[in-house]
């Protein structure tokens, strides 16, 4: 079977790393973070992900299917094929069909007629919508306390009582529903102490109805179960805890590339620095010197002015300063190693300056790589947070850790604990394992407890 072999040295190394637990755990716990954010669309999206109508399977996930697929009725102005089907509502609307036949079948009885005429009125009971854990996608807004009553509203106003109950009922506003089938409902809008527009509206910001009184609250709306926000909704009603999956997703993933860019790029710059040494050495070094006195800050905020910046675009403009702290090291190590004896043995047997550079001492050279290099990953996903807190990151309305942690600092939201402590918290547990990888990586690659050659 073919394997990768390390040298005795190496595997002790990853031995050692091993035995740090905080590193390794951390390490796996990132990792599994990391799969999972691949996998988003299935974790946090408004799509569903199965669905079971009338024996045929859907999969909206890879389909687009319009709301005359499942009898739908559109919003004012659109038609049924020009607008997706909202599977969070139909969900809700057939587990109704399905409570609501289980309450009546009761009393049904052994009556075929009675029974024909219960299946007729709920078709869609054995039809099923399977959601993803957040049924939310990270741009969606939800307007649902608005809409729903002032769906309520326009039913009543038409006369349609039993259809106002049934969308109260749908959406787990029992209390309402049950005062609309008690015919308790135009006392208490006509009541300026119950409701002072007349409206559901102003029932629910009243407060008489308890169940509804949170629906009277604007953006951002604290957790919720009902409407599954876990984490709350964020100042443009989306879900906080889908901006944050994807917001790390982002985040981890920028700085990796941005990290393994850099890396590569200041190691071959910083490996033939060392190696060759004389006017290649002078003249990359001044270069260096230029680039470290431009301020980076300064560079990307007129970038971003002219320019929206891309995910790409923004990459590559921080890559170009990125590479710059790891030539140092990398520079001073390879005039180190190139001086010891199988160096010169190497070239004594008429190695090329690739091999010798690539197979002999940039092996001896990797100790300030492995160790820096996840510390460089916080200092990334620092620089990209920071950049999108100010506004000069990527362009709205990409999920952000910075920009939830923007809108959790404005002055109207402080009291708002959910929308602090969420991208705190986030951004601290992620921060926190990557230093603890990186801690465990430099105690297991100590070059004073192992040492190659002497």
């Amino acid at each position: 079977m073919l394997g990768i072999r390390l040298d005795p040295i190496t595997r002790r190394r990853f031995e050692r790393f091993r035995s740090i637990r905080r590193g390794f755990y951390s390490l796996l716990i990132l990792g599994a973070a990391m799969v999972l954010s691949l996998f988003a669309p299935y974790l946090a999206e408004s799509r569903a992900l199965l669905v079971l109508h009338e024996g045929r399977v859907y999969l909206p996930t890879f389909s687009f299917l319009p709301m005359s697929t499942f009898d739908q009725e559109p919003p004012a102005g659109w038609e049924t094929n020009d607008v997706e089907t909202d599977y969070f509502r139909l969900q809700r609307e057939w587990a109704l069909e399905r409570e609501l036949y289980a309450r009546e079948r009761a009393s049904a009885g052994d009556d075929p007629a009675a029974l024909e005429a219960l299946e007729a009125r709920y078709p869609n009971r054995r039809n099923r919508v399977f959601m993803p854990l957040i049924p939310w996608n990270p741009y969606e807004n939800d307007f649902w306390y608005n809409e729903v009553l002032n769906d309520i509203q326009d039913r009543l106003e038409q006369g349609e009582a039993a259809e106002a109950a049934r969308i109260a009922r749908r959406d787990g506003l029992g209390e309402l529903a049950d005062a609309i089938d008690e015919g308790r409902i135009d006392a208490l809008l006509s009541d300026p102490d119950a409701s002072a527009t007349g409206t559901v509206v102003g029932l629910a910001r009243s407060g008489v109805l308890p169940s509804i009184a949170d629906l009277g609250v604007l953006p951002p709306t604290p957790p919720d179960l009902r409407r599954r926000h876990y984490l709350g909704t964020d100042s443009q009603g989306r879900d906080v805890a889908s901006r944050l999956l994807y917001g790390f997703r982002i985040s981890i993933f920028f700085a990796l590339f941005l990290v393994l860019a850099g890396q590569a790029i200041g190691t071959v710059v910083g490996s033939l620095q060392g190696y060759l040494g004389g006017r290649f050495d002078i003249l990359s070094q001044r270069l260096i010197e230029v680039l470290m006195a431009i301020p980076f800050l300064y560079v990307v905020i007129i970038l971003a002015a002219l320019i929206a910046p891309t995910f790409w675009m923004l990459l590559l403009i921080m890559a170009l300063f990125q590479w710059i702290s790891i030539t140092f090291y990398m520079r001073t190590e390879m005039y180190r190693e190139k001086t010891r004896e199988y160096c010169l043995a190497a070239k004594s047997y008429g190695a090329s300056h690739l091999r010798i550079i690539f197979r002999h001492l940039l092996p001896n050279c990797l100790t300030p790589l492995v160790t820096f290099t996840p510390f460089a990953i916080v200092g990334a996903i620092f620089a990209l947070t920071g950049l999108d807190y100010l506004g000069y990151g990527l362009p709205p309305p990409t999920p952000s850790w910075g920009e939830l942690l923007d809108q959790a600092l404005q002055s109207e939201n402080r009291d708002k604990l959910w929308l602090t402590l969420a991208p705190f918290t986030a951004l601290t547990v992620t921060l926190v394992l990557v230093v603890f990888v990186g801690e465990s990586v430099r105690e297991a690659f100590d070059p004073k407890e192992y040492a190659r050659y002497e």
